[in-house]
C-alpha cells in the first residue's frame, strides 16, 4: 500500500504569471521573454535601472498595453487578450506613480467611491446620496486598518504625501483585490513615511499577492520575498534579495561595475 506524504506546510501558489512576455514598439523591443510568477501572500519586487522596462511590464500585466507575444494568467485564467476593466473586476488592481485620489473629497468619501463597485452601486446614479451610507462601516474599517482614522474627515488635498499614498492603498483594497500591483509606492517620501507605508504593504500582503516596482532597495531588502531584476527589457536575475544583490550582472546594471 502506498502512503501519501503528509503535507506539513502549504506551498506558495502563483496567482499571477507571465510566460515569454514581450512587447515591441515600431521595431524597438521594450520587453523580451519575461517569465514571472507572483505568489499568494508574498511581496514580489520588480527592480532595475531607469529604462529597464519595469513600467511596461506593469502595463502589460494590467492590460493597459497588449503584449506582442507571450501569455499572462490570473488565478489560472488566461487574460492575455482581456480588457483592463475586466481584469480589474477579476481581482487584479494597480496603483500608479502619481497619487490618484480625489483631492476635494474627504478620506472617507474617497474610500466610499471605491467601495461602490463591489457593493453594486457604481451605476445606480439615480439613487439618493444617502444610499451610500451603508458603505460607511466598511469604509471606516479600511480607514482604521490603515491608520487613517484621525484623518477620516480631512480632505485628501490636506494630507501629507505619504498619507495620500496610504489613502490610495485604501481605495485599491476597497476593490478587494487578489493581486495588488504598486508602482513606486515610496517615491518622493521621507524616511518616516517610507517606514509607515512599508509596514502597511507588509500587512496587506498577508492575505493577497503584491507585485511592486520600487527604487528604494532598502525597502526591497526589508519586505520583499522575491525579486526580479530587469535590464533593457529582459530578466537578468531572480531570487531573494541576497541572491540578486550578489549577482555581478545586477551590480553592473546598477553601478556600471561589478565592484
Amino acid at each position: 500500500m502506498t502512503v501519501a506524504p503528509v503535507m506539513t506546510q502549504t506551498e506558495p501558489r502563483a496567482v499571477l504569471s507571465a510566460r515569454g512576455l514581450g512587447k515591441d514598439f515600431a521595431g524597438f523591443t521594450a520587453v523580451n521573454n519575461v517569465d514571472l510568477d507572483v505568489e499568494h501572500a508574498r511581496i514580489h519586487a520588480l527592480i532595475g535601472p531607469n529604462g529597464a522596462g519595469k513600467t511596461t511590464v506593469f502595463n502589460l500585466l494590467t492590460k493597459f498595453l497588449q503584449p506582442t507575444r507571450g501569455k499572462i494568467t490570473l488565478l489560472g485564467q488566461d487574460i492575455t487578450r482581456t480588457k483592463p476593466d475586466k481584469v480589474a473586476r477579476m481581482g487584479l488592481v494597480r496603483s500608479f506613480q502619481i497619487s490618484a485620489v480625489f483631492p476635494h473629497l474627504t478620506v472617507r468619501e474617497n474610500v466610499k467611491v471605491a467601495l461602490q463597485r463591489p457593493a453594486g452601486l457604481a451605476v445606480q446614479f439615480w439613487k439618493p446620496l444617502s444610499a451610500l451610507d451603508r458603505l460607511n462601516a466598511r469604509a471606516d474599517e479600511l480607514i482604521d486598518h490603515l491608520g487613517l482614522t484621525p484623518y477620516r474627515d480631512h480632505r485628501a488635498a490636506d494630507l501629507s504625501y505619504g498619507r495620500k499614498r496610504v489613502l490610495e492603498i485604501a481605495t485599491t483594497l476597497a476593490l478587494d483585490p487578489q493581486v495588488l500591483l504598486l508602482d513606486e509606492p515610496m517615491a518622493g517620501m521621507g524616511q518616516e513615511d517610507v517606514r509607515m507605508v512599508a509596514d502597511i504593504i507588509r500587512d496587506v500582503a498577508q492575505t493577497r499577492a503584491v507585485l511592486m516596482v520600487e527604487h528604494n532597495l532598502n525597502v526591497v531588502a526589508d519586505i520583499c520575498h522575491h525579486v526580479t531584476v530587469l535590464q533593457r527589457g529582459e530578466i537578468i536575475a531572480t531570487g531573494d534579495y541576497a541572491t540578486v544583490s550578489a549577482d555581478p550582472r545586477v551590480r553592473t546594471a546598477y553601478m556600471g561595475t561589478e565592484e
